[in-house]
């Protein structure tokens, strides 16, 4: 059993959470409303979490296939800069990936570079999670076109055994 804290204050982000083998399949959006929004299922349930290989988020390059339409990240659609170049995640890798209401007392980080979905947060901008210290530790993504999941970053958090 495992305790996420930011490495920066010390402060518990979440509570005794269990490590899962891997993170399990990512849901689509099936049209159903949760609490007035769409948003897909949660990707992991209440109380676990799992280490994520691939990577996640920003910084963004280009896609070696501009035929194809690989996921910007992994269960998430394609992504095109500007200019149209498909574009695929090259983020950190092994970010833990749990439940967002795992970690209730983290606070909305606003960036404006990181513009909002059309019914959450998407989770192709910057990291938009923060400890009440103010120093951010992952991405929530939330709108209904992705997953439902928090990211928190490795290099942001420690694990620690709960007591």
């Amino acid at each position: 059993m495992t305790i996420f804290h930011c490495s920066a204050c010390g402060a518990a982000l979440t509570g005794t959470l269990q490590l899962l083998p891997a993170v399990p399949p990512r849901h689509v959006f099936d049209g159903v409303l949760v609490d007035g929004r769409r948003q897909a299922p949660p990707t992991v349930p209440r109380g676990g979490y799992a280490v994520d290989p691939e990577p996640h988020g920003p910084p963004f390059v280009p896609a070696p296939d501009q035929d194809g339409f690989p996921p910007a990240y992994p269960g998430g659609p394609c992504t095109s800069d500007v200019d149209g170049v498909i574009v695929i995640s090259a983020g950190p890798r092994n970010t833990f990936v749990l439940h967002p209401e795992d970690a209730p007392d983290l606070t909305w980080h606003a960036t404006p570079d990181g513009p909002p979905g059309c019914c959450g947060a998407p989770g192709d901008g910057p990291p938009n999670q923060a400890c009440r210290c103010g120093v951010v530790v992952g991405s929530v993504m939330s709108d209904c076109f992705t997953p439902y999941e928090l990211h928190l970053l490795p290099d942001a958090v420690r694990a620690a055994p709960a007591p």
